[in-house]
């Protein structure tokens, strides 16, 4: 028999950590559920969770800008994570930015027990800050995959989610009437 990278046996229930990060409107949750979809139609046991403070769209699903959705389980902080894996070969986390920091260690242990963890989130805040445990996630990642929204005032590629509300709170749920995607120099424009 012939083993490649993927189906050495000593491969089969090897963790790793993904990242998918960028600004909002980027496509994250879009890729995120394109990945876990791809690992239950492979059979694989999947389980997803997301902040609870994200209601936006739908309390018990993650719901991407464009409507894809999937299943999840909506949960108070990062440590219930570890309480609901046993038996999962994935677990999928969106809005990972909105965990408090103790989220990378749960990473990191789901991973070093075998489990393939997909987090998603934004990489930076309004004001061009890294963003709760993302940069920490990042840094321990076996893959990070950055996305990037178009810029809506020039095409370009979009840099940062510019908030258009005031307000200096950190998180502020919202879409396209609060936030909109745009490129360094459109923000550095704005900013003046």
């Amino acid at each position: 028999m012939i083993y490649s990278e993927q189906n050495h046996p000593n491969q089969l229930r090897k963790g790793s950590i993904e990242v998918i990060c960028g600004s909002m409107f980027s496509g994250k949750t879009e890729e995120l559920i394109r990945r876990l979809k791809r690992a239950k139609f492979a059979k694989q046991r999947v389980e997803i969770f997301k902040p609870k403070i994200d209601t936006r769209y739908s309390e018990e699903d993650v719901v991407s800008h464009d409507f894809t959705s999937i299943t999840c389980t909506p949960v108070e902080s990062s440590g219930s994570i570890l309480l609901m894996t046993s038996e999962v070969d994935v677990v999928g986390i969106d809005e990972a930015q909105f965990f408090d920091e103790a989220l990378v260690s749960v990473c990191s242990k789901l991973a070093d027990n075998g489990i393939r963890v997909i987090v998603a989130g934004l990489d930076m805040d309004f004001r061009r800050r890294p963003f709760g445990p993302m940069p920490e996630l990042m840094a321990i990642a076996d893959d990070v995959y950055k996305v990037h929204a178009i810029c809506v005032r020039c095409g370009a590629l979009a840099y940062v989610s510019h908030r258009l509300v005031e307000g200096e709170k950190q998180v502020l749920l919202g879409e396209t009437k609060e936030y909109e995607p745009i490129c360094r120099d459109c923000y550095n424009e704005a900013m003046k």
